[in-house]
């Protein structure tokens, strides 16, 4: 363990999270999310609920602000509806480290899917969340940090 790094954030997730370059995009999946399939850089945060893994990596990760959507997650498929609270309680976790960010970009599932492919990683979790998925863009760290 270090100090001042939550224990949620196991070696191989710190060690993705400092090898991501600017505009380089991480998937924080759903424990039902086809990650295997979609991507070879695949992590397992099995047992892990999305927002508390938010809370934890948030603090070491900076968004991009050249983007107008660093964050974005899956937009139902036709005849299927949201939770709310599963955004809400995302967006309160990113909010803190990034007070910018006000929404989420939602895609279609399909579009989610290929964004996928090319992301740096997955991290396969314990979320049961329906479309509770979400993708990350990272940012510039500033230097002063």
């Amino acid at each position: 363990m270090l100090k001042g790094i939550s224990p949620l954030i196991s070696p191989e997730l710190l060690k993705v999270l400092a090898s991501m370059g600017h505009g380089d995009e991480i998937v924080l999946a759903d424990a039902h999310f086809p990650g295997h399939s979609m991507n070879d850089n695949v992590l397992r945060a099995d047992g892990l609920r999305i927002p508390e893994l938010l809370e934890a990596i948030m603090p070491l990760f900076e968004l991009d602000t050249y983007v107008s959507s660093p964050v974005v997650m899956m937009a139902p498929v036709k005849g299927d509806s949201l939770n709310p609270d599963v955004e809400r309680s995302y967006l309160e976790k990113i909010k803190k480290e990034a007070p910018e960010v006000t929404s989420v970009q939602r895609i279609d599932r399909f579009a989610f899917y290929e964004r996928t492919k090319s992301a740096f990683a997955v991290v396969m979790t314990g979320e049961t969340a329906k479309y509770g998925n979400v993708l990350l863009k990272k940012g510039v760290t500033p230097v002063n940090q």
